[in-house]
């Protein structure tokens, strides 16, 4: 498997309070965009994987809704998380 339970501990380490709160917000979208970066790299060399395609669809529209939550909620989370993994700012100010 290509996400062990050490490697998910450490994420959630590293972008959450602890290892073991795996409900923070930043730790979900840090894991998520690990897990998006490995569907990615599959997606390049198996082109016509669409049960993958989907997969990672879905993965992203997750991660678009807790990070819209967290710029509602404490928008200074927000604007660390994008800038710790270098996301683009998908939320659109009005």
């Amino acid at each position: 498997m290509y996400l062990s339970p050490e490697k998910k501990a450490e994420i959630f380490k590293q972008h959450g309070e602890v290892e073991t709160n795996t409900g923070s917000a930043e730790g979900q979208v840090a894991l998520f965009t690990y897990r998006i970066a490995h569907l990615t790299e599959h997606l390049k060399k198996n082109r016509k994987d669409f049960s993958t395609q989907l997969s990672l669809q879905k993965l992203v529209g997750k991660r678009r809704g807790i990070l819209a939550y967290l710029y509602k909620k404490d928008i200074e989370r927000y604007r660390a998380i994008i800038k710790a993994l270098s996301l683009r700012d998908i939320i659109k100010q009005k």
